[in-house]
This record gives structure tokens, C-alpha cells and sequence, in this order.
């Protein structure tokens, strides 16, 4: 039986000469390959960029990765069983590599020629050793995974005589993923491919063993083509409502069409975060009167009846003005004329506080105390003004001064009543302002508003511009059918619609399509539902002994709702809350069995607190010198020489890195069918031009379409 060592003999083409923990420098025997190989079972290319050699141990062989060719001038070489003592000794041209090391091939089988590729190397090689081509066999062990690791195929390994490339969805989608690309590079076909194959083995998986007996197939097992599987699209381009029709989707659209359902998103499930992005408000005004009204509104609570609001306007607006003269000290109420426009404020306080004591009569709302303190306002302050009021021998009348005992007696009834008034508005602790608990979206501007009224004052000035923006959004009819749809659902249906019923019998992919989505309400929407996503895995564990509900959130165009560099002002709240969600997910999502696949072709204008939790990375071909230099960072320093290549890649071939795969490998992806690829084609201007595919025109129809 011949030893790992012993069998790799035969394939020697160099020799090791340096070694480094990155990087591992290789001279080429003068009779190895200069092109191709025919020492290795079949002719192939070598040696390649990115291709694979072996430095054998005793362990078994560490695997490098060509970084780098070249001719180097060196002593001219010693060859084994040759003569060439005679030769002049001067610089000779020899041909050299630099390798990655990237992990270590074993031995799986003594009995058998089968190898396991090993992550990390715990042996380096030492200067001298002997650098062998692999053989088809250990080449394909290299590529191909093993054991769970080989559960769904995604495509080939040209650089390892088309090996099969294969994944574990556990791996691939369990700690998050990133297609990184430029546009026509094959992104949204890899997105697709991912979800159809995985969705496709786990169906086969599922068959075959309620085949074998590990399902029993009767009650809920019984439905074998129905896969357990959540994975909910957000699809801002409108690419994927149908490449998945055959598989069950559910697809909401803000304009739906026979194949698909009303895009909804009530405002009510928003938290208040999300509705003070959106409506712009301030933190220190207009965001506590916001979420006031929001808990208010969601607790059942209804607005007071109008004499109610009066009596509050009346008691703030005059407690404040009494407040204020008391706050100017002798001036305000004992100096000229200060004291003269006090009596009068104190008379205005008692002709008011009168009048709503009449009124309150006939008003069951208003209790008997408040009615009560309304009367004895009235008398005080006739009282008081009436000892302070003189007259002129020709008749005029004026006031003396005041002083502030006197009128702070009267500030604190005023107080008091205030606080009568409000008393009914206690806070409820069961509910908050981010509960989604339904309520009439139509009347929350008028529950703001009466709110505002109640402030009084500049706290009601500043409200004006969030009111307005509520009911201009409102008004318009795209918002509403999103926002505010005339058939509303419960909380329990929306969460079955977007995120699946129980066992996914209602389709395991749900397409949200954004592309008609107003800008303005964009990011909030896709805030929405990715916090709803998010909060529903945490409680379906926490509820269920700590198992996971495994969920795949997918993000088309990434760089639209992760931005990196978003600008600290209002109009970016909206921006701003949508990428910190996203960040939380990226943080905390597998803790709770939510996964996150980023689909993106601007890398570097990406949150790095997302794309730093994303431990698998499919690269495809990347052109610009910022995404590239981003895309470098994320992977070790040995393996920068790997990315190289990506602005050379053709269309739908990719760099497969990370968790998913024991060592990095360039794939070419398994091409789609025609009918299941996203529609994001490059567009045929050729065939429109010279008339080969005709392209009618009805301006009316599509301005039709857009006025509604």
C-alpha cells in the first residue's frame, strides 16, 4: 500500500523555496508543464492563475493557490541523475509561483483514493520540499464539498475540470450572505439560483425520507412537496415577481396584476421611530407629542368633547400669562404699569373661568370638582382685583400694585384644575406607541391635531408642518393603498401573508415588489417589514423553548437602503432608520434563525457594520477601483491576490469565500431556465433598432397608468 506521500511522487513539478504563514514561493522543475499537464490522469491547463498545487506532509498536503507567475533569474539548477558540473555557473531564467496556502487535503480512506479537505494549516512546509500537480481526484476533493457541506449544487469549478461546486444552506444563509457585483454581472441570477436550488434539494430531501420512513408521510408530513422554507424578497427593481411562480410565491405589488396581491403596509404597524422619520419629527417638540398621540390613539382613547378642549386652552393659556407676570417680579405686577395690566388679567381670568362655569353646568363630562375650582377661580381673582382697584375724581379707574403671594395663589388653582382636566389620561402600561394594535389611520391627523390644541402655544405651531405632512400623505392615492388600504387586515393575517403560514403551506417565497413605491415612503416601508420580520423570529423562539424559525430576508439593490455615509439631518431619518435595522439584523438576526442575503453593486457605499457580519461572499465581476479596494479588505491578506481576477470575470461566473466553502473558489453558476431568471436582462437595442423584435407604443395607456 503506498503511502499520501508516495503516490504523490510522480507528480513533482518543483520545489519549495521560501516560506511565510501568507505566502509560500515555489521554482518550477526545468521539465515541468509549461502549459499543460499530462502527468495528472487527464491534459489540463498548468500552470494557472488561481489554480491549485500540493506541498505533501505528514499529515497529508497543503493546498496553495497560484497568486502569481513569473521568471525569475536564479543559479542554474541540479537535476537528479544529470551531469551538468561542466556548465558555467551564471544567472539561468527559472520559472517561479506564489502560492496561498489555504488549508490541508488528508487522507479520508486508508483503503480507498479518497481525500477531506481540512480548513487551516497546522504544518507549513518547510524550504526543499517537493510541490506536486494534483490529480483529478484530489483536485475535485479540493473543490467539491463533503458530507452536509455538498447538499445543494450551485454550479461548477472551471479551474478544476468543471468539479461540482456545492453548499450548505446551514452555512450559506445561516450567518449571512453577500453577492457583490457590477450590474449585468449575474448577481440577481445567482440571488435566484440560490433560493430555487436550495428550495429544490430540500423538496428531494423531504421526498425521500418519507420514502425511507424517517416521516411517517400521514397528518402534516403527508404533503411531501411542501418545503418548511421562509424566504421573503425585497425587491426594489420589480425583478422577481415571477421567477418563482412554479415554486408557490406570493407577490404584493403597489399596482397588483391577476398573479399578485395589494402591497400593504398599515401605518398602524409602524413603531414610532418609523413614523417620526417619515413625518420629520423633531426630537425635542414635535416627537413626545407624537408618540402621545400614537399610544392614545392605539389605547381606544377618545378625543375630549369640545368644551373639555376650551377649558384646557383656557386654564393653560392663562395660567402661562399669569406665570410670566410673576416671573418679571415687581415690575410685572406692583411697578407702572405693569399693575394696571395685571388687574386687567385678573379680571379677564374671572369673566372666563364665569362663562365655563355656566357652561359646565349642562356638560355631565365635567366633574364637580373641576366645576367647584372653576367658581372659586372667578371669586379669587374678583376679589383680589377688586381690593387693588381705585378711581379718579374724573372717573377713571386703575389698579395698585400687586403683590406675589396673592397672585401665586391664584397661578396654583389654575394648576390644579389643569391637572383635574387631564386626569382621565392617565397612562396605560399594556399598551405603547409601538404595540401594532389597528386604528384608523384617517383620523389620526385629527387626534394630532386636537393634541396640538391642548399644547397651545409654539408647541402647536410646530406641529402644524407634521400634521400637514400626515394629511398630504393621505391624500395621495399611491400612500393610501399602501398605508392606508380601505380593506384592512388583521395583524395575524399580515404576518401570515408576508412571512408564511404555518408550515409554509401558502408558498415558500414571498416577493414584496417596491418599484412603484413612492421614494418618500421607501426606506420606511422596507423598515417596516424587515423590524416585523426580525421581532416575529424573536418571539416565535422565545415562545417555543428556544427553537429557531429559520427565515431568509433577501435585499435587492442593498445599497439603497444600507447606506454608508447618510447625511445627519431630518430628510435622511427615513434613510437612517432603515439602515440601523438592517445593522441589527446583521448583528443579531442568527441568534434567532433570520438570515440576510444582500444583493449589491456598489459595495463601498454599504454600511461596513453590515457587510462585516456577512461571513460568506459570492464576488462576481467587480470593476471600480473603490469597490474593489473595499472587497479586498474583507477577506485575509494572503487571499488578496484571489481578487484579482474579479474584473476580468464573465458574466456568471463568480468568487465563492467565506463559511460556505472550506477555501475560496471561482464558480461558474448553474444557468437558469429562460422563464425562472429575474427580469433584469441587458436590454436588446440592437433588435428593437432594425426592427427584429417590434416595440408598440401606447403613450395614453401608460399616462392612464400613471395618473392612477
Amino acid at each position: 500500500m503506498t503511502t499520501p506521500i508516495e503516490g504523490l511522487s510522480s507528480l513533482v513539478v518543483g520545489t519549495v523555496e521560501s516560506v511565510s504563514p501568507r505566502e509560500v514561493r515555489v521554482v518550477l522543475e526545468a521539465d515541468a508543464p509549461q502549459s499543460t499537464a499530462l502527468n495528472a490522469g487527464i491534459p489540463r491547463g498548468f500552470p494557472r492563475i488561481n489554480g491549485y498545487i500540493l506541498i505533501p506532509n505528514e499529515q497529508g498536503a497543503v493546498v496553495g493557490l497560484i497568486s502569481w507567475m513569473g521568471i525569475e533569474s536564479s543559479l542554474y539548477p541540479s537535476r537528479t541523475g544529470s551531469k551538468d558540473i561542466g556548465l558555467i555557473d551564471l544567472p539561468f531564467p527559472m520559472r517561479k509561483l506564489a502560492v496561498v496556502p489555504l488549508g490541508t487535503l488528508c487522507r479520508s480512506n486508508d483503503h480507498m483514493e479518497s481525500y477531506e479537505l481540512r480548513r487551516g494549516i497546522s504544518i507549513f512546509p518547510s524550504v526543499g520540499d517537493k510541490v506536486c500537480i494534483p490529480t483529478i481526484k484530489q483536485l475535485r476533493s479540493i473543490v467539491e464539498a463533503s458530507g452536509s457541506d455538498k447538499r445543494v449544487v450551485i454550479g461548477k469549478a472551471p479551474l478544476a475540470e468543471n468539479a461540482p461546486v456545492s453548499i450548505d444552506p446551514d452555512k450559506m444563509f445561516g450567518r449571512h450572505l453577500a453577492i457583490l457585483g457590477n450590474t449585468g454581472s449575474g448577481k440577481s441570477c445567482s440571488v435566484a439560483g440560490m433560493i430555487r436550488w436550495s428550495l429544490e434539494e430540500a423538496k428531494k430531501e423531504r421526498i425521500k425520507s418519507i420514502e425511507n420512513g424517517i416521516l411517517s408521510g400521514d397528518g402534516e408530513d403527508s404533503e411531501a412537496d411542501r418545503v418548511n422554507a421562509r424566504f421573503i424578497i425585497l425587491d426594489p427593481n420589480g425583478e422577481y415577481s415571477r421567477t418563482f411562480a412554479d415554486l408557490g410565491t406570493r407577490v404584493f405589488k403597489v399596482q397588483p396584476d391577476s398573479d399578485s396581491e395589494q402591497l400593504t403596509v398599515p401605518a398602524w404597524l409602524w413603531n414610532s421611530h418609523e413614523w417620526g422619520a417619515f413625518a420629520r419629527a423633531q426630537t425635542q417638540v414635535q416627537r413626545p407629542v407624537l408618540v402621545q398621540a400614537l399610544k392614545g390613539i392605539k389605547e381606544g382613547r377618545a378625543l375630549q368633547d369640545p368644551l373639555r378642549r376650551r377649558m384646557v386652552r383656557f386654564v393653560k393659556g392663562r395660567g402661562m400669562q399669569l406665570g410670566g407676570v410673576i416671573g418679571q417680579g415687581v415690575p410685572g405686577y406692583s411697578d407702572y404699569p405693569g399693575c394696571h395690566k395685571c388687574g386687567h388679567l385678573l379680571r379677564d381670568i374671572a369673566i372666563e373661568a364665569g362663562d365655563y362655569w355656566n357652561r359646565s353646568q349642562q356638560e355631565p363630562s365635567i366633574t364637580e370638582e373641576i366645576k367647584a375650582a372653576l367658581s372659586e377661580i372667578k371669586s379669587i381673582c374678583e376679589a383680589t382685583a377688586d381690593r387693588r382697584l381705585y378711581t379718579t375724581r374724573n372717573g377713571a379707574t386703575g389698579y395698585n400694585g400687586f403683590n406675589e403671594p396673592e397672585l401665586r395663589e391664584i397661578y396654583e388653582r389654575l394648576e390644579s384644575v389643569l391637572a383635574q382636566l387631564n386626569s382621565d389620561r392617565e397612562e396605560n402600561s399594556s399598551v405603547d406607541a409601538d404595540s401594532p394594535i389597528s386604528f384608523s389611520i384617517r383620523d389620526f391627523p385629527d387626534y394630532l391635531e386636537a393634541l396640538s390644541d391642548e399644547a397651545g402655544g409654539s408647541v402647536a405651531n410646530n406641529l402644524q408642518f407634521l400634521i400637514m405632512r400626515i394629511r398630504t400623505m393621505l391624500g395621495d392615492k399611491k400612500f393610501n393603498q399602501v398605508v392606508a388600504p380601505l380593506i384592512d387586515s388583521t395583524f395575524e393575517e399580515w404576518l401570515e401573508a408576508y412571512i408564511g403560514n404555518n408550515r409554509a403551506r401558502n408558498g415558500p417565497v414571498a416577493v414584496v415588489d417596491l418599484s412603484l413605491v413612492p421614494s418618500d415612503l421607501l426606506h420606511v416601508i422596507a423598515a417596516v417589514i424587515s423590524r416585523i420580520v426580525f421581532e416575529a423570529v424573536q418571539r416565535y423562539k422565545k415562545r417555543n423553548g428556544g427553537k429557531d424559525l429559520p427565515t431568509v430576508l433577501v435585499l435587492e439593490e442593498a445599497h439603497t437602503f444600507i447606506k454608508r455615509d447618510i447625511p445627519d439631518d431630518l430628510s435622511s431619518a427615513a434613510s437612517f432608520e432603515c439602515r440601523s435595522i438592517f445593522e441589527r439584523i446583521a448583528r443579531e438576526g442568527r441568534k434567532f434563525g433570520l438570515g440576510l442575503v444582500l444583493s449589491s453593486q456598489r459595495p463601498s457605499e454599504l454600511s461596513p457594520t453590515v457587510l462585516s457580519q456577512c461571513n460568506t461572499f459570492l464576488l462576481h465581476r467587480i470593476v471600480n477601483d473603490r469597490d474593489q479596494e473595499l472587497v479586498s479588505r474583507l477577506v485575509p491578506d494572503n487571499l488578496g491576490g484571489l481578487l484579482s481576477e474579479l474584473p476580468s470575470l464573465p458574466a456568471g461566473e463568480a468568487v465563492l469565500m467565506g463559511w460556505a466553502s472550506p477555501i475560496p473558489v471561482l464558480v461558474k453558476i448553474k444557468e437558469l431556465p429562460a422563464e425562472q431568471r429575474p427580469e433584469s436582462s441587458d436590454p436588446d437595442y440592437w433588435k428593437v433598432w432594425v426592427g427584429h423584435e417590434e416595440r408598440e407604443l401606447d403613450w395614453p395607456a401608460i399616462a392612464r397608468d400613471w395618473r392612477q
